[in-house]
């Protein structure tokens, strides 16, 4: 059994994108493993070395384990008498089945957004958590596309010698990467519409505000104006004798208010 060097020396640094490479007779295969942690992702890596007669793999930075293949295969023998690219096709399912619930996951917190999408006061609070879903949905969409467009390879076409006998099984993979790529790109559209409405639901309630302090601007500028008028103390000024002009003076300024008062509360200013 021998490995490239340079597949050896990828699984060593982890960090690759998804692929599958081909060494002469043996196929190198990385795939990234989502692992929810609070509100973010790790994204771990496993890395597969297949051959003839062998399978080899490595995780990175993943607490994920694969057990579970090894006791399915078992389960199958008739199945495991395809060779070696039906444990790769089992450790290919079942890490890309692991990222339904994942995505099941962001569907409901995406669902739990919409309905209160137009809540009073919470615009912000909602754009905040677009963005971090957003974030997640992007960490996903950089493990899906890659293995889908490289899980091609390997139904479709010139496949590896070590799959020619299992591409109806990788075919199945390959229609899930399709699902759940297709919903991720659904997702984002959704987030990109919702951060818009928010966006658009912030500038309406800044609007009211503004209508708001210019109702309540007018009906003082009105009160400031006609005090300023009787406040100017001029000596001819008939209503500074009078012995009723103050209370008129007062009753002129409440009626003003009063009036401008219910013309913006009657027009939705206030």
């Amino acid at each position: 059994m021998e490995l490239h060097d340079l597949a050896i020396e990828d699984a060593r640094h982890g960090h690759q994108r998804p692929k599958v490479e081909e060494y002469g007779d043996t196929l190198f295969v990385v795939m990234h493993m989502i692992e929810p942690e609070c509100s973010e992702f790790n994204d771990g890596e496993v890395c597969i070395f297949v051959g003839h007669n062998f399978v080899i793999s490595i995780r990175n930075r993943s607490d994920l384990g694969l057990l579970g293949v090894r006791e399915r295969c078992q389960r199958e023998p008739e199945l495991l008498r395809l060779g070696s690219g039906f444990v790769l096709y089992a450790l290919m399912d079942a890490v890309v089945d692991r990222y339904f619930p994942v995505i099941d996951a962001l569907e409901s917190q995406l669902e739990s957004i919409e309905e209160h999408l137009f809540d009073q006061g919470i615009a912000l609070t909602n754009i905040e958590r677009l963005y971090a879903l957003k974030r997640q949905l992007v960490v996903l969409k950089h493990a899906v596309t890659p293995l889908m467009e490289a899980t091609r390879k390997l139904c479709g076409g010139r496949a590896p010698r070590v799959c020619t006998s299992s591409q109806a099984y990788f075919r199945d993979v390959y229609d899930h990467l399709m699902r759940i790529n297709a919903t991720i790109d659904t997702m984002r559209d959704t987030i990109t519409t919702a951060i818009l409405v928010c966006q658009s639901t912030v500038s309406i309630e800044q609007n009211e505000v503004n209508k708001r302090l210019a109702a309540w601007a007018g009906i003082f500028a009105v009160a400031t104006a006609l005090a300023g008028i009787w406040g100017m103390n001029f000596q001819h000024m008939p209503e500074l004798a009078w012995q009723f002009g103050y209370p008129l003076a007062l009753l002129v300024i409440v009626v003003t208010c009063g009036f401008l008062y219910y013309r913006f509360k009657r027009s939705g200013w206030l």
